[in-house]
């Protein structure tokens, strides 16, 4: 059973950080691509930023240069932190992972920014 747990989030002034872990199990770790979603109330889910397996990332244009995606094969686990935090960034984060038996989500972590 693929499960995704993702921990790290809260409320944060604008400018400053935040690191979100996402633990994973049920798959082989570390031939997985990861990635992390969000969504912010009346907008749809969006992609934040990935990792392969390989290491190789990718992140949304609105991201690039405050927020850095990483992974510990060895914890099973895939980060995301969050720099130079804006207003604009508060939303639902989600984790995200696809395994030969489908796609599958955490259950989100909330990040608020206040201005």
């Amino acid at each position: 059973q693929v499960q995704l747990v993702e921990s790290g989030g809260g409320l944060v002034q604008a400018g400053g950080s935040l690191r979100l872990s996402c633990a994973a199990s049920g798959i082989i770790f570390s031939i997985s691509s990861m990635g992390w979603y969000r969504q912010a109330p009346g907008k749809e889910r969006e992609l934040v930023a990935s990792i392969s397996a390989i290491r190789r990332t990718d992140y949304a244009d609105s991201v690039k240069g405050r927020f850095t995606i990483s992974r510990d094969n060895a914890k099973n686990t895939v980060y995301l932190q969050m720099n130079s935090l804006k207003p604009e960034d508060t939303a639902v984060y989600y984790c995200h992972t696809r395994w030969s038996t489908g796609d599958y989500w955490g259950r989100g972590t909330q990040v608020t920014v206040s201005s």
